[in-house]
């Protein structure tokens, strides 16, 4: 391990120590009944979940999307634990991850108790399947359950494949308020490499429009524009999203938030 990962490692350490939580303060039977529903969830969802807990420092939770999806050992996850993610994570990734999760926690207790269920993190990153193939993918962070002096117990994490699948771009990230629409402030996260990538509200818009199966021509004629603007929104969205089509432009967006 290189010296940047190793203090990294102790400040994630560190930070994650600093927010003690006292057992007496959590309940296991509502963590059971979080299982119980994510297990009947599993069986129709296409997506990977899983429940990491902060008190134990441990994933309580994994669904066997993680093999059916990604090819992954679920005995080998259950045996490492965490070290079996982060194995996977692409070498120039993994530090920007670590970054991201040391400030999030850190901005986390800031965050009024009563929003803190609302923020997410939403991460597009590089990860090897269980082929030794690396891909992309989109995971998004949230809480899901506090103890009772408001701490975060209970993360819930669920991981899709990115529809964009280029393996020559390092990670992007967002945290977001998913009731308000509010993005937390970049700046927050010095030093880290930080997905600038924003549509505007025309062309949240558009592409809302373009969800909803209409073509340029009608919503030219529904936002009183002409269908050359409509037309150059669209290109300057595929080029933000850096997307060939617009239906990869409409999961992407999605994924990461940009039209909320």
């Amino acid at each position: 391990m290189n010296e940047e990962l190793e203090q990294l490692f102790l400040e994630y350490s560190r930070v994650m120590g600093a927010e003690k939580i006292n057992p007496e303060d959590i309940d296991y039977a509502i963590l059971d009944k979080h299982i119980e529903f994510l297990k009947k969830l599993d069986l129709i969802e296409n997506s990977s979940i899983s429940v990491f807990d902060l008190y134990k420092r441990e994933h309580v939770f994994v669904s066997s999307n993680f093999s059916n999806m990604l090819g992954y050992n679920l005995n080998e996850v259950e045996k490492q634990g965490n070290d079996y993610f982060n194995s996977k994570v692409h070498p120039e990734d993994f530090p920007v991850n670590l970054k991201v999760g040391i400030e999030l926690f850190r901005q986390s207790v800031k965050i009024p108790v009563e929003e803190r269920k609302n923020y997410k993190l939403v991460h597009d990153y590089r990860i090897k399947n269980g082929s030794g193939k690396y891909i992309r993918v989109i995971e998004q962070q949230q809480a899901l359950e506090l103890d009772k002096k408001g701490k975060i117990w209970l993360a819930l994490s669920t991981v899709d494949f990115s529809p964009d699948q280029d393996l020559n771009t390092g990670p992007r990230f967002r945290i977001y308020n998913f009731k308000t629409g509010e993005i937390m402030d970049p700046k927050t996260f010095t030093g880290i490499s930080v997905n600038e990538t924003k549509l505007s509200r025309r062309e949240q818009e558009i592409l809302k429009l373009v969800k909803e199966g209409l073509p340029s021509k009608e919503i030219a004629e529904k936002l009183f524009i002409s269908v050359h603007t409509v037309n150059t929104h669209r290109q300057r969205i595929l080029e933000k999203l850096n997307v060939t089509n617009s239906f990869e432009a409409i999961q992407y967006a999605s994924g990461l938030g940009l039209m909320d």
